[in-house]
């Protein structure tokens, strides 16, 4: 692993704390830059979420999916968790925690957005960062390749009506324009020009090339993106501490309750570790890119809606490193 990748969460946090202290500083450049953006999708967000996504779309090898007779239950528990189980239970703990149990320190108008924000990240399973994780837990690359090719198929057709099923159940209104207007932009749009892109190449070893020159800039725009976020909402953050942490609460135990699910389901069908980690790992991490823009163009950048998904970024990094740990040292749930 490159220095980017290998102290990637280092990066994410110094982003951070750049943003807030840059957006408590500079208000209104903050602002400014809150207020570039067409039909509610904000210019520059957009264009580090492509550069985020373009990479990683042209890492998805779609003839990979011919491969899928291999591991047929690996990637049904996979599928079934993150398409069936993990946006109802994301749905479930925000309405909970948000509604239920905060609901006193949390204006109702507000607690909406907190909650919309946080099923959007519920209905985006990781496309991108899974590769890092189940590098680092040792998982089967090409596994890990069918389940990324899968699921962002499934995403182009699922993630739309799942996502205004469940925000409509939690009395949200989606703009149906928007929505799709978001969800083809930020995956339709780039898993097309990332297969388009290898169809040109042809030769896998240019494809190789292109990959690894492309990665410094994708890790530059994720923690280029971290910064504008936590820019924007600096004066959100600081003014409403608490909020961050009741929001990250139900986001921490959906990440640990929906990677024990997978892993107990991967274990019971005995799939072996270098499958059932990145399967739990997938399930666990969110495509926060595509939640963060879907939650700016739907509700707004300094929104209930934003700052939610901007937490799912907070605590992502740390909470997927410890799941990292877990399933390299505990050889009962994933055995060799």
């Amino acid at each position: 692993m490159g220095l980017f990748e290998r102290y990637l969460s280092v990066w994410v946090g110094l982003a951070m704390v750049a943003g807030v202290v840059l957006g408590g500083l500079l208000p209104d450049l903050a602002g400014w830059i809150a207020l570039l953006e067409v039909a509610r999708i904000n210019l520059p967000i957009s264009v580090l979420v492509w550069g985020m996504i373009f990479p990683m779309m042209l890492a998805v090898d779609f003839t990979a999916i011919g491969d899928i007779h291999q591991q047929p239950r690996g990637l049904l528990i996979t599928v079934a968790v993150n398409w069936l189980i993990k946006p109802l239970t994301m749905a479930a703990l925000a309405w909970l925690f948000i509604r239920g149990l905060f609901s006193a320190w949390i204006p109702e108008a507000m607690g909406q957005e907190y909650v919309a924000g946080m099923i959007l990240l519920g209905v985006a399973p990781c496309t991108a960062m899974v590769f890092v994780w189940s590098r680092l837990s040792d998982g089967d690359p090409n596994y890990t390749l069918v389940q990324v090719a899968i699921n962002d198929m499934i995403m182009v057709f699922a993630f739309v009506p799942i996502a205004t099923l469940l925000l409509g159940v939690s009395d949200v209104l989606v703009p149906w324009a928007t929505m799709f207007t978001a969800v083809g932009l930020f995956v339709v749009f780039p898993l097309v020009a990332g297969w388009l892109t290898r169809v040109f190449l042809r030769s896998p070893g240019r494809i190789e090339r292109l990959e690894v020159r492309l990665k410094p800039f994708a890790i530059t725009a994720l923690i280029a993106t971290v910064l504008l976020l936590f820019m924007v909402q600096a004066q959100a953050i600081l003014s409403k501490p608490l909020a961050i942490v009741m929001i990250a609460v139900p986001l921490i135990i959906q990440t640990y309750l929906i990677f024990w699910i997978t892993a107990r389901w991967m274990h019971l069908c005995g799939q072996p570790r270098t499958v059932a980690a990145p399967g739990a790992m997938i399930g666990a991490s969110n495509f926060f890119e595509l939640a963060v823009a879907v939650a700016i163009s739907l509700f707004g950048l300094n929104s209930g809606a934003a700052l939610a998904t901007v937490v799912g970024v907070l605590v992502e990094v740390p909470v997927m490193l410890s799941l990292v740990a877990i399933a390299n040292r505990n050889k009962r749930l994933f055995p060799g």
